[in-house]
């Protein structure tokens, strides 16, 4: 028996109660429409099996013999969409030598209980951009996929796409030669090689590529400022991928490197964090997406110290913390994409919605930071069609809040009920 099977017969035994996907009519007393930007009052939402039938206002006799499920105590909002996760393995460890001991099998172990958390932290969708130990994100994702273990829908990256000792190599100054093949599946440099690895992740099950465009905050021996890869290597994976029909993001701190990834053709730059006004430009141009994690810089500095994380990473992360913030600001001012990304796995998994009132605090109104992490990160994914919103036709993904995020944004941290394809679980507030 393969040790996902093995995983799911144990998690299964752990207390989680869930109800199945059937017909029901649940009676929301709030109801946030992110693609009207209104709050409902008071609204019948129809499910059948794991997809949404109508929404429309409550009436008696509207569930016409269907179970009714009484959601009047709570504000109901669009199942959540974290963009930027690192679900499998554990979460940042200032030991580098942990990273190099940790097998495939532990990080999928992990990642399923980090999953869990995350589907009860009302998250469940994320697209989840890479571990060391190459595609063990894949297999968490199918396991979650054919109901082996519980977690959030995923879509996964394999592998870093990074040059030889760059940002994505597990370094803090680790010779290479003492780093596993599997944790090294997609180093490349140059346009011939990147082109090449980047067909062996989608071969190996990838759904997007993640590239390594710069030096890395948490990897020593790596500069955030350092372009590791030029606007032409970028172009080279984006052709690639695209032929074959996924996207491309760019990890990108440094504003160079930024703007070789908005210009190389990727679907979103992670991170951002020194964004000039002309990077803010040319993403506004382009239509780029931005995913920028701006609150974990608050636990970076507080835990980090705590636990004795590198001086060189602490100090990356004072570098750029707040200069990200100041970024991210101006680029909600002129309307570029954004969508929500955490770095979840940086800090602990089920925390995802702690972001939520640093980006109303930097310049978004709280609806503008739940469109962020519903119908805009669907817009992302191109998933706009099923994903994103609570609209006829689309999964029944929904959370039921104890409380109004438009009135009190980190109300998001307190959900009561996690709905995914139609079935029920406890949130993290029960």
């Amino acid at each position: 028996m393969s040790y996902t099977r093995v995983l799911a017969s144990l998690l299964w035994l752990l207390p989680y109660q869930t109800v199945q996907a059937e017909a029901i009519l649940i009676r929301a007393g709030t109801l946030i429409d992110v693609d009207a930007g209104q709050v409902l009052r008071d609204q019948a939402v129809l499910v059948d099996g794991d997809r949404i039938v109508s929404v429309q206002p409550y009436r008696s006799g509207i569930a016409g013999g269907r179970r009714e499920l009484d959601w009047t105590a709570y504000t109901v909002a669009p199942g959540f969409m974290d963009m930027h996760t690192h679900l499998a393995g554990d979460i940042q460890n200032y030991n580098v030598e942990a990273y190099l001991k940790a097998t495939p099998e532990d990080d999928v172990l992990a990642g399923a209980a980090n999953a869990r958390k995350t589907l009860r932290a009302g998250f469940t969708t994320v697209r989840d951009v890479g571990s060391y130990n190459g595609f063990v994100d894949v297999s968490l994702r199918d396991a979650i996929a054919k109901g082996w273990v519980p977690g959030p829908r995923m879509f996964t990256a394999g592998a870093y796409v990074t040059v030889p000792g760059g940002g994505g190599e597990v370094s803090g100054l680790v010779d290479a030669d003492r780093i596993p093949p599997r944790m090294r599946e997609a180093v490349a440099q140059g346009e011939a090689e990147v082109r090449l690895k980047t067909g062996h992740v989608l071969d190996k099950g990838a759904d997007w590529i993640k590239m390594i465009v710069t030096g890395a905050v948490l990897t020593d021996g790596t500069d955030v400022n350092q372009s590791e890869y030029s606007e032409a290597e970028v172009r080279a994976v984006v052709e690639t991928a695209f032929a074959r029909g996924h996207d491309v993001t760019g990890h990108a701190h440094g504003a160079q490197g930024i703007k070789n990834t908005i210009r190389g053709g990727a679907r979103s730059v992670e991170h951002a964090s020194l964004i000039d006004d002309e990077g803010i430009t040319l993403a506004k141009q382009h239509g780029t997406w931005l995913v920028m994690d701006i609150y974990n810089g608050d636990y970076i500095d507080t835990v980090g110290r705590k636990q004795g994380w590198s001086a060189e990473s602490l100090q990356k992360n004072l570098d750029t913390t707040q200069v990200q913030r100041d970024g991210f600001r101006k680029a909600v001012a002129v309307g570029v994409n954004i969508a929500y990304g955490t770095d979840a796995g940086v800090y602990p998994h089920g925390d995802n919605a702690r972001q939520f009132p640093y980006m109303v605090r930097y310049g978004m109104t709280p609806m503008q930071a739940l469109q962020s992490a519903t119908i805009q990160s669907a817009r992302l994914l191109r998933r706009e069609k099923t994903l994103g919103s609570i609209t006829p036709g689309k999964q029944a993904d929904l959370v039921a809040l104890a409380c109004n995020p438009i009135a009190d944004i980190s109300c998001t941290a307190k959900p009561v009920w996690v709905m995914k394809d139609g079935i029920r679980f406890e949130g993290a507030a029960k």
